[in-house]
């Protein structure tokens, strides 16, 4: 093989973008061999294994078309079709019986502007109140929207400005086939002969005006209608001309033509697998690892494994509804079989939503608010559609479909057999095995696991959970007490601050004085808990001598008591307002009483996330500063991530990078905790800006990815019972977890939120969580030394927790338990 030919691969593989002059140079010389593995290392690069499928149904609205292309048995005429158009009624049946089989788009097929052509098509749109055929299809994709929930993705053909304008807000994405650049293929005897919309100019036009307007569009090329390999690559180029201008295409669709009985081209010959595969490969060189590229599986039956390795990620949409009305003749597959068909060579088949996952990601950039708000709600971190129906803090224990992923990892577990692990993901956990740090990239590849490969995640953190700390299941028996719900900062995920006059959302804004804190803190340790935890909103009229206060009268009511009190945002706050150096300030509250910081407000620790979700909060670089001055001064702390608002894998990568530097320095994090976000509440939630939180697959592996993550550093990863409940705590601690936090008399932010996992847990009720994993329950300190019990096994509490030590002493403690 030319150097030249090498040196183009290498570099489109190494993410670098091709020039038009090597796209055909590569065209005309490379090997196939070699196309297809530098299409297929590009594809892994860019979507990992996941291969996407968009759940839907078909409504072809209308069949009547001004063109006749001489492939197509969709276009027919009036005297065939029961009417001109679907009803309202009728497209409203096809799309109920969409959401009875579980689909979340509707794809609206029809005819180009039948209207012009067609004396029937007049008639009809006037007694449906329209002139025009989009004018109807955008009354048709309100309707289903409003009454089904579907998201329509409409494929109207060739607009203007004023049409893309007037569907653009009940339309989740749009489509349009360039098919060919090629005017040749519309002269006589061409398959567009006589088709003004096939017209090259036309329909790239429409991209153009999509592009100016923002609209994401779904395009592609047809082969093997009459062109050539050459203009293949430049229909190929012309769509990338357009893409970098405006960057609106979303998907490129690679679709193979098929002859049909009846047509001008039934005895055309149909493109060669190997044809198709080079044309698949070339696209993804053509646009990059990022782009999503499809070819329709039912038009390869039996074949997929070559359109998997030239390039392809998705299979686009598939309905257990409806067939397909552009090829009636090539069913659907069936989507169980699709899966194990994608399964079989190496891929996860993942469902997704109308838009592909990355521009779900920035669905507020490319759709209206309302379907962006749509579209967050089913999505889940990546951007695919949320796989499970679990939601953290509502109480409601996980559906046999969110355990199903679970429950064959227990089937997996009895088998002799590995399990197929790709070798970048095996390569990673032993990394981390190993106690060395790891790369970004192979933390986001970490949480991208699914099916096999996420046993093998969970395995593996198990296995160093049992290694590291042992088989028991810690927790402590405290007291929660949020001191006030009054604050002036507006983070967008909270539901618990209030303003001084709020009496929204769920309840009253209050404040508790020294008195009342100091007695509710009492009446915990009377009731057997050894650590009390304070925090509460920024009231604008505390002071860093406020906290100072909250500490003496609880130190007094409780001298034995374990203080474990206030944010970073809180530290930081009463030191400003008292002049004073952080350092100094954390001096006077530890030699007050304060014994460890709660590690929250980190929420994400990316200032790419904080802008959107708390801005007028600190920032990393400021909480990651108390952590650290803290420490220094003997005050350990924990650590915390709030995940499954707006941000993404890789922000879950850098949050975890920074705690684990931050330790690496320190020592001072005495445990992890993954807080699944709880939106039920959220103000950010109702304004359409979040997700619902993570699904139950994501919040089980930020526990394992934490744990291999962290280890050695951090040797504690706790769940929260309170956002996972009962069952989702159990798996976590299957999955890396060691800890089940603890028993929060009066927890009140979580309920703020619209959990509903009730105030406290008691200690059968945590025993009984552990025993679930076959597991024994442990009661322990604040700071992981175990508390004795008693002969029945009943841990003795009330009394005072074991003295500081240093905290990389304590690392070493209980990494070597």
């Amino acid at each position: 093989m030319p150097d030249r030919i090498l040196s183009l691969l290498d570099h489109a593989r190494s993410g670098g973008m091709l020039a038009d002059d090597d796209i055909h140079l590569l065209a005309e010389q490379a090997p196939l061999a070699a196309l297809l593995g530098t299409a297929e290392a590009m594809t892994l690069a860019g979507h990992g294994r996941s291969v996407g499928y968009s759940r839907k149904v078909f409504i072809p609205l209308t069949r009547l078309c001004r063109n006749t292309c001489g492939y197509c048995t969709f276009a027919t005429t009036p005297g065939r079709v029961p009417s001109a158009y679907l009803s309202a009624d009728e497209v409203l049946a096809i799309a109920r019986a969409g959401v009875a089989a579980g689909c979340h788009e509707a794809l609206f097929t029809l005819g180009e502007r039948p209207e012009s052509r067609y004396r029937a098509a007049r008639d009809a749109l006037a007694a449906l109140g329209h002139d025009s055929t989009i004018g109807y299809l955008a009354e048709m994709a309100a309707l289903v929207q409003r009454e089904t929930g579907l998201l329509p993705h409409v494929n109207p053909g060739t607009m203007d400005a004023d049409e893309i304008a007037l569907l653009r807000p009940m339309s989740a994405s749009m489509g349009i086939m360039l098919e060919s650049s090629s005017t040749r293929l519309c002269e006589r005897g061409g398959p567009h002969w006589k088709c003004e919309d096939k017209l090259p100019g036309v329909r790239l036009d429409t991209l153009r005006r999509a592009g100016e307007l923002g609209v994401p569009m779904t395009t592609g090329i047809l082969i093997g209608i009459g062109e050539t390999r050459r203009e293949r690559i430049d229909s190929l180029l012309a769509l990338r001309e357009l893409h970098r201008r405006y960057g609106h295409l979303q998907e490129i669709i690679v679709q193979n033509f098929r002859a049909k009985p009846g047509t001008v081209m039934a005895g055309a010959e149909e493109p060669a697998l190997d044809d198709h595969a080079w044309t698949i490969a070339m696209a993804r060189l053509v646009f990059g690892a990022a782009m999503s590229i499809q070819a329709p599986p039912n038009l390869r039956p039996g074949e997929l494994e070559a359109l998997l390795r030239a390039g392809i990620n998705d299979w686009g949409g598939i309905s257990p509804v409806t067939l397909d009305h552009v090829n009636p003749e090539a069913a659907w597959p069936q989507i169980d079989a699709l899966a194990a068909e994608t399964a079989l060579h190496g891929r996860q088949l993942r469902l997704r939503l109308p838009l592909v996952p990355s521009y779900v990601r920035e669905a507020a950039r490319w759709v209206p608010a309302p379907i962006a708000t749509a579209l967050l709600r089913r999505a889940d971190a990546s951007g695919f559609a949320r796989p499970d129906d679990w939601l953290a803090g509502t109480g409601t224990p996980p559906s046999a479909a969110a355990l199903q992923p679970f429950a064959r990892r227990a089937a997996a577990m009895s088998s002799t057999a590995s399990a197929p692990v790709s070798a970048p993901l095996r390569a990673a956990i032993e990394r981390a095995e190993q106690g060395r740090t790891l790369g970004e990239d192979d933390i986001v590849r970490l949480f991208d696991a699914h099916g096999d490969e996420l046993h093998a995640v969970i395995d593996a953190a198990d296995r160093l959970r049992r290694q590291t700390v042992g088989e028991a299941v810690s927790h402590v028996r405290n007291c929660n007490i949020n001191y006030t719900n009054i604050c002036q900062h507006r983070c967008g995920f909270c539901a618990f601050a209030k303003s001084h006059a709020a009496s929204t959302l769920r309840g009253p804004a209050y404040r508790l004085d020294a008195a009342q804190v100091a007695a509710r803190a009492e009446e915990a340790w009377l009731r057997g808990a050894t650590e009390v935890c304070m925090q509460g909103g920024i009231h604008p009229h505390y002071t860093g001598d406020s906290y100072l206060e909250l500490l003496a009268a609880v130190k007094q009511a409780t001298p034995a008591m374990h203080i474990h009190a206030f944010s970073p945002l809180e530290i930081r706050h009463g030191a400003a307002t008292l002049g004073l150096p952080l350092r100094d300030y954390l001096i006077r509250l530890r030699d007050a009483g304060l014994r460890t910081l709660p590690g929250t407000a980190a929420e994400i620790l990316d200032d790419e996330v904080r802008a959107l979700i708390c801005a007028d909060k600190l920032d990393t670089a400021q909480w990651l500063e108390v952590m650290e001055i803290a420490h220094e001064v003997g005050i350990r702390s924990t650590a915390t991530i709030m995940f499954g608002h707006v941000e993404e894998p890789r922000h879950w990568a850098r949050h975890l990078l920074a705690i684990r530097a931050l330790q690496a320095r320190t020592g001072g994090f005495t445990e992890f905790v993954p807080l699944p976000f709880v939106h039920m509440e959220s103000p950010l939630w109702h304004k359409g800006g979040a997700r619902s939180g993570p699904t139950l697959r994501e919040a089980v592996l930020m526990h394992a990815v934490a744990r291999l993550v962290l280890h050695p550093l951090i040797p504690n990863i706790q769940t929260s019972w309170v956002k996972m409940g009962a069952t989702g705590a159990a798996l976590c601690l299957q999955a890396g977890a060691n800890d089940l936090g603890g028993t929060l008399m009066y927890e009140s932010i979580t309920r703020a939120a619209g959990g509903a996992n009730g105030q406290s847990m008691e200690t059968g009720d945590l025993r009984a969580i552990a025993a679930s994993c076959g597991r024994p329950l442990q009661q322990r300190s604040t700071l992981y030394e175990v508390l004795p019990q008693n002969a029945a096994g009943l841990p003795l509490t009330g009394g005072s927790p074991p003295p500081d030590s240093d905290p990389r002493r304590m690392i070493a403690l209980h990494s070597s338990a």
